[in-house]
């Protein structure tokens, strides 16, 4: 900045100077002419003197300030500071490096297998076939009990009664899954109704814990409990559909 300010004002005083010195040329010119020969002569003198006496004093090879001050004009202005180079690394409140730890992948979960379901094939048919509207209520829950452990069912037991909550059989299914069973001992004039659905796929789930849930009647359903039973995912068997299953004609409910 000195040096620049430095030419700067050697360019002022040479102006300054200069046109002093043609004004001063001038006027004596006008009054006496016979003088601008002198006066012209002593101008180039002094001139040529200033610059002798500043061209040895800047080192040689090096631009003089006036040089300086016309480069520093022309080039264009630098940007302060620099990007960090490659081996750059921000440094903590405490002085030390930190290094960056990644999180762990989160583990890749594979779907749980499918229940495979067994395929059905008719049972033998029996010498007497039973029938189920002359039997008790009781003895209603005992047969469909032996229907379900003759179509491959385990740990079947009957536990229909008072308190039951809806289950009268629960057992578990060939693949595995947990059945529950209501049994209603109806008349064909009695129809299954949808509060009787209701009143079971309130406690089959929730507290019998049942993936497969069946409703069985020697009698017939309305249909809202049809509807109602496709709603909740309960397998209804009618009188028909179990007399098929009785003789193995059909499958059972769960297949």
């Amino acid at each position: 900045m000195r040096t620049t300010a430095g030419g700067f004002g050697a360019v002022a005083l040479l102006i300054c100077g200069g046109g002093l010195m043609v004004r001063i040329a001038w006027e004596g010119m006008l009054r006496h002419p016979a003088a601008v020969v002198p006066a012209a002569a002593l101008a180039a003198a002094g001139a040529l003197l200033l610059y002798l006496r500043r061209t040895r004093r800047r080192p040689r090879g090096g631009p003089g300030p006036l040089s300086e001050a016309v480069q520093e004009l022309f080039e264009p202005p630098q940007e302060p500071g620099g990007s960090p180079g490659p081996e750059f690394r921000p440094l903590h409140d405490d002085g030390m490096e930190r290094t960056a730890v990644l999180p762990e992948p989160e583990p890749v979960l594979e779907p749980l297998p499918e229940p495979v379901l067994e395929q059905w094939e008719p049972a033998e048919p029996e010498e007497e076939a039973q029938d189920h509207e002359a039997l008790d209520a009781d003895g209603f829950e005992d047969a469909i009990a032996a229907l379900c452990e003759r179509d491959g069912c385990s740990d079947v037991q009957v536990v229909g009664g008072a308190g039951d909550l809806g289950a009268d059989v629960i057992a578990t299914a060939p693949d595995g899954r947990r059945l529950v069973v209501q049994c209603k001992y109806y008349g064909p004039d009695n129809k299954v109704g949808s509060q009787d659905l209701q009143r079971f796929g309130g406690t089959c789930y929730a507290v019998h814990e049942a993936e497969i849930a069946v409703c069985v009647t020697t009698s017939a359903y309305t249909t809202p409990a049809l509807e109602y039973a496709e709603q909740c995912a309960i397998l209804c068997v009618d009188g028909e559909a179990l007399a098929d299953w009785n003789d193995g004609t059909a499958p059972p409910p769960w297949c």
